[in-house]
């Protein structure tokens, strides 16, 4: 394509994503000088489109933020009242007691919460202090400076067909400059995977480690909901296919929000997660809680789980990455939206302190020191071997084990030391022909519901007139590759049935990308054993918009 020519707007600060990472930077920022010139990019249609609902919020991040949110009127009403642990059989559960875990896993004086909600609510009160917040506008590239340093972002480009030509309707988008960019994507970040390349940023880390988060919002009958009631359970289905476990949370309404999470350094490469998580809801504890209810939303997202250890360089010449675009997410816990909203306060304090002393485009270390030596590393310090416990050894020895180092760390020491990951998700997918497949049962359409009728529920949807944003380094490479030697996993790995490979009488089998069910989850960019899959941002308000509830 030829070069665009584009206008620019300057501002003191500009930041990619309004999550809870980009918009507490963005209110800390204002809280520092109201005449601090503050922009937010967000892709989805509006502020909380591409949250997945559903969270247990530990407070400690808005609390440091805005210690009057309560006065103020924040959507953060469900206190936890009830916590329970279950290792699950296929047909039974054993209660896991409270007592003898780390303090650290307490869920009281915590809330059950719609993130979504509280990004809308976060963003009122940005708006209402002097931030910009644009949704709708995706942020394509990244603008160099002169001494190549990141000075701003471009957004707002739509248009383009599907074979990369202009369209008709064509429109260039805008530069944003600023003396800072803070990219606040979220997992696995397209503008933050090109930063942490091009600067090296992972260099002597760990691997990042994921997850994929699947949830349900129910309602179900008010007889059978109890408000403020928390429940995680692990074991069954998954066994020792793959780590990982399940969340139900009672929220206000007579709703409750279903989640299971599979870990995605599993090797088998006939694990399907989402059928995983509908045959998880025919277990006799879930299956009689949701029986006569209906499933009201679904989504899907990737969760960072390296933690401590897997974190890269935070910051480069005019960036910094903020909240799970490094990957803050404390994993037994299942929390990471009070560090990403810590983050946001300290890459904010970090920005305001280098543009009073004049500077601009140069590396915030500051905030890296911040993150690491503060709150945010003190939390992920102390449950930093569970994840790779859980992953070379199994369940068991992880909550033993990593329990035990859970208590040690909280007493300020750990025998362990820190443990590394060793392989990537990817590198962990193994050969086909060294495992079993697996015979998933269908799902009834009652409980239990196929791909594409559960995307329907995200309220996803695309712009056909585009280029897809699901690429390919090699077209080759899912038919040639990725069939024959790991059993084309990517037909099953992706949550929203983006990828198929059809197989007709008499033809070579067929790779088909239906980038127009994609979620935004990310897991193909991630778990794809040749790395061949490349997720891009697609234009601005395409994607879920999950529903404000």
């Amino acid at each position: 394509m030829a070069e665009v020519e584009r206008e620019a707007m300057e501002y003191d600060v500009v930041i990619v994503g309004a999550g809870p990472a980009g918009l507490s930077a963005a209110i800390r920022l204002k809280q520092l000088d109201a005449d601090c010139n503050v922009v937010v990019l967000e892709k989805g249609s509006e502020v909380g489109a591409h949250i997945l609902s559903g969270a247990v919020l530990d407070p400690i991040g808005l609390d440091a933020l805005m210690p009057d949110w309560k006065e103020k009127g924040a959507p953060i009403k469900t206190k936890v009242i009830e916590d329970n642990f279950y290792m699950l059989g296929e047909a039974g559960k054993l209660r896991v007691p409270n007592f003898p875990m780390p303090p650290l896993m307490n869920n009281h004086g915590n809330y059950i919460v719609s993130m979504a909600n509280v990004c809308r609510w976060m963003a009122e009160q940005a708006e209402e202090m002097g931030v910009e917040i644009f949704p709708g506008m995706s942020c394509s590239e990244l603008v160099y400076g002169e001494n190549g340093e990141i000075k701003g972002v471009v957004a707002g480009e739509f248009g383009i067909n599907p074979d990369g030509t202009k369209g008709d309707n064509y429109e260039p988008g805008m530069e944003l400059h600023g003396k800072y960019v803070f990219l606040s994507e979220g997992v696995r970040g397209s503008l933050s995977k090109q930063v942490i390349a091009k600067y090296d940023l992972d260099a002597g880390k760990e691997p990042q480690k994921y997850g994929l988060g699947m949830k349900e919002i129910w309602e179900i009958d008010p007889a059978k909901h109890k408000e403020g009631t928390v429940t995680h359970t692990m074991g069954w289905p998954l066994n020792k296919n793959a780590g990982g476990g399940s969340f139900i949370y009672h929220i206000e309404n007579n709703q409750v929000y279903v989640g299971f999470v599979v870990h995605l350094g599993y090797k088998n490469p006939h694990v399907f997660p989402y059928m995983e998580f509908q045959r998880f809801k025919h277990h006799p504890m879930v299956a009689e809680l949701l029986k006569g209810g209906k499933r009201v939303a679904y989504g899907a997202r990737a969760i960072t789980e390296g933690g401590y250890q897997s974190m890269p360089k935070m910051v480069a010449p005019g960036v910094a990455l903020l909240g799970c675009s490094v990957g803050m997410v404390n994993v037994p816990r299942i929390k990471g939206n009070h560090n990403a909203m810590l983050s946001g306060k300290a890459a904010a304090e970090a920005a305001f302190a280098a543009i009073q002393a004049g500077r601009s485009g140069d590396e915030l270390s500051d905030y890296e020191t911040d993150v690491r030596s503060g709150e945010i590393g003190k939390d992920l310090k102390k449950v930093r071997n569970v994840k790779p416990l859980w992953s070379k050894y199994g369940l068991m020895t992880s909550l033993a084990v990593g329990g035990f180092d859970m208590w040690t760390n909280t007493l300020g020491f750990s025998l362990l030391g820190t443990l590394g990951h060793g392989k990537s998700d990817a590198e962990a997918t193994e050969k086909a022909a060294d495992h079993k497949k697996i015979d998933y049962p269908k799902p009834d359409g009652k409980l239990s519901f196929d791909r594409l009728t559960n995307v329907a529920f995200s309220f996803t949807n695309h712009d056909e007139n585009q280029p897809a944003h699901l690429t390919l380094k090699d077209p080759s490479v899912p038919v040639n590759v990725n069939l024959p030697v790991y059993a084309g996993p990517s037909a099953r790995y992706c949550p929203a049935g983006v990828y198929e490979f059809v197989e007709e009488e008499g033809k070579d089998p067929r790779f088909v990308i239906n980038f127009q069910n994609c979620v935004h989850c990310k897991t193909c960019d991630i778990k794809d054993p040749s790395q061949n899959i490349v997720w891009t941002t697609p234009q601005g308000g395409d994607g879920p918009n999950y529903p404000n509830m």
